[in-house]
């Protein structure tokens, strides 16, 4: 079986839908039915069940799926140990960062690299710190930037710091909370952050906030406190001097500023490739 054949039967491991595969493979439906069942007659069995609902991954399916991305990563880690061999930086640079990183920190960064190597192809996810762990631990990214303070053994290498402030329209100080009608809105972040807040709350407040909002991103977090509808805990990578709303410094109780950390986590293997050393460079000097 060819590289392709492998490709088409991993896009649609992936997607379990026809349509999107085909989308993602530039290849109409009808050639790609076409291909699948050539690939299934080759194999003398059958790997996905059609429905109505999409595809569903056979027995047999799924032991040629694990073949096919095994194969598939080995072919990948072969072709980027002979780019390594080159002095020019190509290949592909494999990046997962924080969600909130990928948003404010992450486009410029990418910008003057992209700038610098070109010929460097990009992949990058973005998600909770602790699904980056696990996409370094499965080795499906060469580096991954997280928040917080993460527990890993290979190289990890502090990049900022970012202070916590309360963002309101009226509410100009901590004293005003116990007194608001007005909601805490929270955005949906990895455990360590509620922790963080909780332990804040807890040290100046005896009782919990009256009211909760909770949304899914940290930008559409910021916009509801910009338009009034409550009061929100952000860092200071999601600020503006611009924003009109008041923006607080938080302190423990030991007087000292919140923060958050940023690091640039990897494993000491992924220096050796060119493209990996350049982004790694780019940052430490940015």
């Amino acid at each position: 079986m060819q590289l392709s054949e492998f490709k088409i039967l991993q896009v649609l491991a992936q997607e379990l839908n026809m349509r999107k595969a085909s989308e993602r493979l530039y290849v109409s439906q009808p050639a790609l039915s076409q291909r699948l069942q050539s690939i299934e007659n080759s194999w003398g069995t059958k790997i996905f069940l059609r429905s109505q609902k999409g595809l569903a991954i056979t027995a047999a399916g799924e032991k040629i799926i694990a073949h096919v991305n095994e194969t598939l990563k080995d072919e990948g880690r072969v072709r980027e140990e002979l780019q390594s061999l080159s002095k020019e930086v190509f290949g592909t640079l494999r990046l997962a960062v924080a969600s909130i990183i990928g948003q404010y920190w992450l486009p410029n960064t990418l910008k003057k690299y992209v700038n610098l190597y070109p010929q460097v192809n990009i992949s990058l996810i973005t998600g909770w710190s602790s699904e980056i762990i696990k996409h370094l631990y499965e080795d499906q990214i060469h580096i991954g930037i997280v928040r917080g303070n993460p527990e890993w053994r290979g190289e990890k290498i502090h990049l900022f710091s970012d202070s916590l402030y309360l963002v309101d329209t009226n509410i100009s100080s901590i004293e005003e909370l116990q007194k608001t009608e007005k909601p805490f809105i929270q955005f949906k972040s990895h455990s360590t952050y509620y922790q963080d807040i909780q332990e804040w709350w807890q040290d100046h407040f005896s009782i919990p906030p009256k009211k909760t909002i909770i949304v899914d991103q940290i930008e559409t977090c910021k916009q509801m406190a910009l338009h009034g509808i409550g009061y929100a805990i952000l860092p200071s990578i999601s600020l503006r001097e611009a924003d009109a709303f008041h923006q607080v410094p938080l302190h423990n109780k030991n007087g000292e500023p919140m923060k958050r950390d940023t690091w640039m986590i990897c494993h000491g293997a992924s220096l050796e490739l060119k493209q990996v050393e350049a982004f790694v460079k780019l940052v430490k000097e940015d």
